[in-house]
């Protein structure tokens, strides 16, 4: 399907425009952080459920909103106080692979971080206000993420640029903190990077979306490949590229473009 600049760039806005309101919240995983209102339990949330969004969007919601009844709906102050004996309530959490191991981890690894790095902003920031890129920034949450003894099977749930993973999740993950608008979708909570530095969330089906609308040539969901579509859509919005990730996911999961 080839379109002009001038047509596709219309007919993407359409599309995100579309999609990009608070109707679009309820069925979403975005939904969960979005049950808070302190900056540190939507960051928290947030991760979580990005971590965790990978299958069928029903039971996303389901089991990321158990892991916030485990925390009395209450992430922040949870990981604060938790104890090591409070760790034994996650022991029969899964969501596919993601398992009660991998849990305990992740809240010890958050714990440690909003301890003694400043919280997840401070983390994902440290790159980009160093004059490196958003790719960085996320190499650099994953190597301070991992500070902690841990197994190897739990570094598979965070994805590495470094190694050409598309880094989906974390890349939505950023979207939400990040991008800030009038429709109430995104938060737009965090202020040391700027939606323009975002990479577009890439998976199959925003991949064969952006295939068929010839935005992405590569054939790969790879890093590689999320690098050419954001630069693309750069062009056509240099300020907001990802909020066309509406779009993209709107078309392929919603209307099977």
């Amino acid at each position: 399907m080839k379109m002009s600049t001038t047509h596709l760039k219309s007919f993407l806005d359409e599309k995100s425009d579309f999609y990009n309101h608070p109707g679009f919240i309820v069925d979403d995983p975005i939904s969960i952080p979005h049950q808070f209102s302190k900056k540190e339990d939507i960051e928290i949330a947030g991760l979580l459920t990005a971590t965790i969004a990978w299958g069928n969007r029903k039971s996303i919601i389901k089991n990321a909103n158990q892991l916030m009844k485990l925390m009395d709906f209450e992430p922040h102050e949870f990981i604060l106080g938790m104890e090591k004996s409070d760790l034994k309530y996650f022991s029969s959490f899964v969501h596919r692979t993601f398992n009660g191991i991998d849990c305990a981890f992740f809240l010890e690894s958050l714990s440690h971080i909003y301890k003694f790095y400043g919280g997840l902003e401070a983390v994902f920031s440290d790159a980009v206000l160093n004059d490196l890129s958003v790719k960085e920034s996320i190499i650099h949450f994953r190597e301070v993420f991992f500070k902690l003894p841990h197994l190897s099977r739990t570094e598979k749930h965070v994805a590495n640029p470094a190694s050409n993973a598309s880094a989906k999740r974390l890349n939505m993950f950023l979207r939400w903190m990040v991008r800030k608008d009038k429709r109430g979708v995104d938060f737009g909570i965090w202020r040391t990077i700027k939606p323009s530095d975002l990479f577009c969330p890439l998976d199959v089906h925003s991949g064969n979306v952006a295939r068929k609308l010839g935005l992405l040539s590569r054939m790969s969901n790879d890093w590689k490949a999320v690098e050419e579509l954001t630069g693309i859509l750069k062009e056509i919005n240099p300020d907001d590229p990802v909020k066309y990730d509406f779009a993209l996911f709107g078309l392929g999961v919603n209307e099977k473009f």
